[in-house]
């Protein structure tokens, strides 16, 4: 069997990883802002609570949290459409894993930056938003950016609950053409054709940061 006539469908799995990708990404990674800022926080009733998120977040596997999101939240009266509990469980797992990554970030800034700002006359926000911010996300790019190359790996999973991106996809064509081996070795390449080159990207990030630390 030609599959050929298949490539279409692959595509459109493809298509509809990298759009869980990107919304996990993006909103993960703002809501991981969020958790930093809280587990950083002087305040207890902010810190604990936002440390256990973060560690739960951590701690679960990401499959579990699609079947809590999905097969789960429905027990008491919470229903999500699969395509969006995906992006839901996905998110909430890049959150919790970036999170840890910006609160490095923002603590390897050296305590004397602060002390500069304030002397300049920028305090609370301003010299967060101005000074702390920029540098301690700058440090954590580079893991930022392999976290994405994980978070779209993880997409795979969304399969379990019935969403058509790129492994339901091939499942779905494997069963029609039985050609197993072609069908998973084509989808292999095309998550091999995405995460390379961005790990080759992230890779020439991290030495461009590293020289400009220098």
């Amino acid at each position: 069997m030609d599959l050929s006539l298949y490539l279409p469908r692959l595509g459109d799995g493809l298509v509809l990883s990298l759009q869980l990708t990107a919304i996990s990404v993006v909103l993960g990674y703002a809501l991981g802002l969020v958790f930093a800022l809280g587990v950083s926080s002087t305040n207890k009733l902010v810190r604990f609570p936002t440390l256990v998120v973060v560690e739960i977040g951590r701690g679960i596997p990401a499959l579990v949290v699609l079947y809590i999101v999905y097969y789960g939240f429905p027990a008491i009266g919470i229903l999500f459409e699969n395509v969006l509990a995906a992006a839901i469980g996905l998110t909430f797992t890049a959150a919790a894993y970036s999170s840890e990554m910006i609160r490095a970030g923002l603590q390897s800034v050296p305590k004397g930056q602060l002390e500069a700002a304030a002397a300049l006359g920028l305090h609370g926000r301003t010299a967060f938003g101005r000074v702390i911010f920029p540098q301690g996300i700058r440090s954590a790019i580079p893991g930022l950016m392999g976290l994405a190359i994980q978070s779209f790996q993880g997409t795979s999973l969304a399969y379990s609950i019935s969403v058509n991106e790129l492994m339901s996809q091939s499942y779905q064509v494997s069963t029609i053409t039985f050609d197993y081996l072609a069908v998973y070795a084509i989808t292999g390449l095309m998550y091999v054709a995405i995460a390379v080159p961005a790990t080759w990207l992230s890779m020439g990030v991290e030495k461009r940061l590293a020289r400009g630390y220098a």
